[in-house]
């Protein structure tokens, strides 16, 4: 199975390699949102997830900042169901 990468420059130059975890279009925003990582671990060991506003009709279109709480908050929220279900999931498998 292809995982669906993409490739942005840090600031110092370095290429990083970036996993898209999901993607999706919000109604309350009418924004659409790609959710990634780039697999590194914070201080407590979770790993990091980054998100922002893309255009998918533009695959040459820059990543641009989510600004506001709300926005942050339809994401959070999105997350942390996938999380829950991924949990349940697993919490399954195991019985």
């Amino acid at each position: 199975m292809k995982k669906n990468t993409f490739s942005m420059l840090d600031e110092n130059g370095n290429e990083i390699i970036y996993d898209v975890l999901f993607t999706f279009e919000s109604d309350e925003t009418n924004k659409n949102y790609i959710v990634y990582t780039d697999n590194s671990k914070d201080e407590e060991g979770n790993i990091q997830v980054y998100a922002s506003i893309y255009d998918p009709k533009n695959p040459k279109s820059k990543l641009e900042a989510i600004e506001t709480e709300k926005e942050w908050k339809v994401i959070e929220t999105i997350l942390n169901t996938l999380q829950e279900e991924i949990k349940n999931k697993n919490d399954n498998d195991e019985q």
